[in-house]
């Protein structure tokens, strides 16, 4: 008896099942065909192969994808696309919502002056394309009216396409045409009226090799390796850069000649001029000349010292783990290392003592100096000194050693050999060991040095 019940009650439950399973099917069918009446277009973007815009004038801008699937203008002229711009604009008419229908069945478009503008597109497979004609605006909201030209039905678009339907060939043009790796760059070179030099690169570091043998600001470098490949054009003015072209805006004989040499032995040679109050540029793999924005002559313009490394120690302080300094017959030394404090593994600093002993030191003053010494800059450089004892560095008033240990790198040691300190204009002369150059920096830094042993010894609170 009680079987019999079960198997009644699982044949209900399934035909509920069923019931439920048909009516959702159902819903989800009239949800998808409502869905579909309201969009005047439904395809996907990625099938547009070309496209075209026809503006109130007549005037036709078409692109077409290449075999590699980018975008390209064929009309009014050949040149090519900006990516983003053209997969946007096929994106907006690929599927498309309409706000609301105005005739099912439109005898005669023209009332609403259709077709003004004409958008097509062709689909993959397809020999003819898809045909939107767009007509007034609604001066009520701005919405279009229009309707595919396959069809009797007139409807409102929304106003937003108007950006899209009024976008000019230079809109949709791809304008950073003068575009590089900066990763392949192996030095640069600039030639210009007012600054001439030249940088190579030395595994992470950009080194000065003329004028001067200098270390350079990666951060500068970098920048400028970085606003050359992003120029981008704010107006095409010559489709082919021949001689009489190049002698028109002055790039025969430009104002900065920037020399990059790449990976492979190859080159790449950029031209800009100021003309008539705009940078012009091209580049020895462009065919065209170009105005772009007016900052790149600003940084090509900057002094050999704002480029150059001002940092006197290049290195992180929490990447060191060591410290020596040493002032006429005294030294102080600490170590940083790990240690267990109840069951985790932590950094500590010690200071070292004869025999090899160690003793807990006053962190926060050690890791203070240490960032001192980090972001201590030069005031100004020193070149190619006669000799040390004009800076009182044949005999430092004081040495400083750092151990820094860079993660998967090895260890290496930055030593400073320090001057004795102009009071009057707070002063010192820096000696990097590395550098053949020296630095005159702030003094305020040789506050931070202590004089005795027991200035870095911890505080009994801290050796608990």
């Amino acid at each position: 008896m009680k079987f019999r019940t079960t198997l009644i009650l699982l044949a209900v439950f399934l035909a509920l099942l069923a019931a439920v399973i048909l009516v959702e099917h159902r819903s989800e069918k009239a949800r998808e065909k409502k869905e579909a009446a309201e969009k005047l277009t439904d395809f996907k973007a990625s099938e547009v192969e070309k496209l075209s815009l026809k503006k109130e004038d007549g005037s036709v801008i078409s692109l077409k994808k290449d075999e590699q699937g980018h975008w390209q203008i064929e009309e009014p002229l050949t040149a090519e696309a900006d990516e983003y711009e053209a997969g946007s604009l096929a994106e907006n008419f690929a599927s498309l919502r309409m706000d609301r229908v105005v005739e099912e069945q439109a005898a005669d478009p023209a009332a609403y002056e259709i077709p003004k503008k004409e958008v097509s597109l062709w689909l993959k497979g397809q020999s003819q394309p898809v045909v939107i004609q767009i007509g007034l605006e609604n001066p009520l909201d701005g919405t279009l009216y229009a309707r595919r030209a396959d069809r009797q039905q007139v409807v409102l678009l929304p106003s937003h396409l108007k950006y899209s339907l009024d976008k000019k060939v230079f809109d949709l043009r791809k304008k950073d045409i003068l575009k590089f790796d900066t990763a392949r760059v192996q030095s640069i070179e600039l030639k210009s009226k007012e600054v001439n030099w030249k940088i190579r690169r030395e595994g992470e570091t950009w080194k000065f090799t003329q004028p001067v043998s200098a270390l350079a600001s990666r951060y500068q470098v970098d920048n400028l390796l970085d606003s050359l490949s992003g120029l981008r054009a704010r107006d095409f003015l010559a489709e082919e850069k021949d001689p009489e072209k190049l002698r028109q805006y002055g790039l025969d004989r430009p104002e900065f000649t920037v020399v990059l040499e790449l990976q492979d032995s190859q080159e790449l040679t950029f031209a800009l001029n100021r003309k008539d109050n705009k940078v012009v540029a091209t580049n020895s793999l462009a065919r065209k000349i170009i105005e772009v924005d007016s900052q790149i002559a600003t940084d090509l313009s900057k002094k050999i010292a704002d480029l150059r490394e001002k940092k006197v120690a290049g290195f992180n302080s929490w990447e060191a783990v060591g410290i020596i300094l040493k002032k006429d017959n005294w030294q102080l030394a600490a170590v940083r290392e790990k240690v267990k404090e109840k069951g985790q593994e932590q950094e500590k600093w010690f200071l070292t003592l004869d025999g090899g002993k160690k003793e807990p030191a006053e962190e926060s003053k050690i890791e203070s100096l240490l960032r001192k010494l980090e972001y201590l800059e030069a005031s100004e450089f020193i070149d190619n000194p006669a000799g040390l004892k004009d800076y009182s560095l044949d005999r430092p008033s004081l040495e400083i050693s750092v151990r820094v240990k860079p993660a998967d790198e090895e260890e290496k040691e930055i030593q400073l050999l320090v001057g004795q300190e102009n009071s009057d204009r707070q002063q010192v002369v820096i000696k990097n060991r590395d550098l053949s150059y020296l630095f005159r920096v702030n003094s305020d830094f040789l506050k931070e040095i202590p004089t005795k042993f027991e200035d870095w010894q911890a505080s009994s609170d801290n050796k608990k």
